[in-house]
């Protein structure tokens, strides 16, 4: 129904974010990520709005880029998932870091959510995998990583290194999937290289 919003923000809590457009204020529900990322209140935001109607209900649902919309868009689709689930799942990690862990099959950073059992982050991670695709920028081109099953030894001996180590395997995918790895790379050096990355998450 609204593509976004622009507007003053006028109140502020965890799950709830009021926006003052046009002399009219709007309830607009919104992921603790978001509520974390937001300017004070007086500030003026445009948030991307989904909205959803129920015979006894009509909530809107906010995010602060479109991105993060359609992700949540993406969880609403998975039987089971309804708004208030998908907005937990978002409250819970970032929708970089849930797309990380379907990439990766880590169905444990998804169950952590409340209200979420493994069951219900094993479907997530089953009916958006082939959905959901990552964009990285290197000096010379773009690369999608979105269903990447890297045929690289040296990257998948990194990986499994990384997750013995005590890492998740999401926080391993993403950082083994920063690297420019090159022919001359062994699993070493490509684990040295992750283990700098993954100490500045």
């Amino acid at each position: 129904m609204y593509a976004y919003m622009k507007g003053e923000i006028v109140d502020i809590a965890d799950d709830n974010l009021v926006l003052e457009c046009n002399n009219i204020g709007y309830n607009i529900r919104i992921p603790l990520s978001v509520a974390q990322r937001l300017p004070g209140v007086g500030a003026t935001i445009k948030i991307y709005t989904y909205t959803s109607v129920r015979e006894d209900a009509f909530h809107l649902f906010g995010f602060l880029s479109k991105d993060d919309l359609e992700i949540y868009k993406k969880l609403i689709a998975v039987n089971g998932i309804g708004p208030k689930g998908a907005l937990s799942i978002l409250s819970a990690m970032s929708a970089e870091d849930l797309r990380f862990a379907i990439l990766s099959g880590d169905f444990k950073a998804i169950s952590k959510a409340p209200g979420i059992g493994n069951k219900s982050a094993e479907r997530i991670i089953l009916e958006l995998k082939d959905k959901v695709k990552l964009i990285y920028a290197d000096s010379a081109e773009q690369k999608s990583v979105g269903d990447v099953q890297s045929d690289s030894s040296a990257k998948n001996e990194a990986t499994e290194a990384l997750v013995s180590l005590g890492y998740t395997p999401a926080e391993a995918f993403k950082a083994i999937n920063q690297i420019t790895i090159t022919e001359e790379m062994d699993s070493g050096a490509v684990l040295k290289q992750a283990l700098k990355i993954i100490s500045t998450f």
